[in-house]
């Protein structure tokens, strides 16, 4: 089972609000995550979304929480133990964590791939990326109410051009 930070994707879907405060000055306050061992980086709105004050103790990703605790951002990498190939990783999202849902973006390139769209008056986009040569699994995605589509997608926009997928400790792919 594919986990991020230790938990189960699948347990980790909710519906969420964002407050009219939070949805003006998002873009105020920003924190920068960057994992040493897997060597992704990606930056969130902090004034949005805070660490999950008991997370795993491993460095393969982390969970944020919207201050009411229903919105989520999980970012993370990992080993691709399985030698799963982009294909079939899509695939098992696809048919595992976003089964019944409508997806209405989903391109992919040749080492990465995103999936959006909506389930259940939940709106999901997560972007995968497999590096050095398909043994990592480098993943983000954000998890927030279909209600608060307009203002999420423009955080989900704002983060992704943050992001950049790792390639171990040196980015030699070590």
């Amino acid at each position: 089972m594919t986990r991020i930070a230790g938990i189960p994707i699948a347990a980790i879907f909710c519906a969420c609000t964002l407050s009219q405060a939070d949805a003006r000055s998002w873009q105020d306050s920003w924190a920068t995550v960057i994992n040493e061992r897997h060597g992704f980086a990606i930056a969130y709105p902090d004034n949005i979304f805070t660490q999950k004050s008991a997370q795993p103790k491993t460095d393969e990703g982390g969970v944020y929480l919207s201050k009411d605790g229903k919105a989520k951002l999980l970012v993370g990498a990992f080993e691709n133990a399985d030698h799963q190939s982009l294909e079939d990783y899509r695939k098992f999202l696809i048919s595992d964590q976003y089964a019944n849902a409508k997806i209405d973006y989903a391109p992919i390139k040749a080492r990465w791939f995103v999936l959006s769209g909506d389930r259940d008056g939940e709106t999901f986009y997560q972007r995968v990326s497999f590096t050095c040569g398909g043994k990592l699994i480098n993943s983000w995605a954000m998890l927030y109410p279909t209600s608060e589509r307009k203002t999420y997608d423009r955080v989900v926009e704002a983060i992704a051009r943050t992001y950049t997928p790792g390639a171990g400790r040196t980015g030699a792919c070590d």
